[in-house]
């Protein structure tokens, strides 16, 4: 049973007039309380040829290899939460580059935006939220230790374009999006 944060009634699954989806709406007060979903950002922190990433100190996934990223807060842009992120997981300050990847994950209620970003020096430390940091080629990805299916996905996109000189300064691209289908979880 969910309760009205403003009166503290039941609320009740219904559809508000004027909308055409169902919402917890209070069954006192009327208050209609949407659930949105929540933006994860992150950046593809690069340094000559190596990526950085994060071996997870938290749950989910806790051991496990990802780029670093994060729920986005109140008050800021989507790049400067990826930004903010990188610094508190990998203590490594980045020049932002452009939105690189938008994945949706429905089932997690989740939309994932990663960012290009150039590291400004080659030093970074390990954060709060994980165990370690590291620098890694191509091959050396940990591809089967990974945390997250977006995370894959693009690191894929990432090597991919880079290969193709499609990353090259003045070349035009578009920024990689599709939906990641619960299936997809990687176990």
């Amino acid at each position: 049973m969910k309760f009205c944060p403003n009166c503290a009634s039941t609320l009740s699954l219904k559809i508000p007039a004027d909308d055409s989806r169902e919402r917890f709406v209070c069954d006192s007060c009327g208050s209609i309380h949407y659930q949105n979903p929540r933006n994860v950002v992150g950046s593809i922190p690069v340094y000559g040829e190596q990526v950085l990433l994060c071996r997870r100190a938290i749950a989910p996934r806790h051991g496990y290899w990802t780029l670093p990223a994060g729920f986005m807060e109140l008050g800021e842009s989507t790049s400067a939460g990826a930004q903010r992120e990188t610094f508190e997981e990998a203590g490594a300050h980045v020049q932002m580059g452009p939105l690189y990847s938008l994945l949706n994950v429905p089932h997690a209620e989740q939309v994932h935006l990663f960012y290009l970003a150039s590291m400004t020096d080659p030093h970074f430390s390990a954060g709060e939220e994980s165990l370690e940091v590291a620098l890694f080629h191509e091959h050396e990805i940990p591809w089967n230790e990974l945390a997250f299916p977006t995370v894959k996905q693009t690191l894929e996109w990432f090597f991919a374009d880079r290969a193709a000189g499609v990353l090259q300064p003045g070349n035009e691209f578009h920024v990689r999006s599709r939906d990641v289908l619960r299936s997809e979880k990687i176990e």
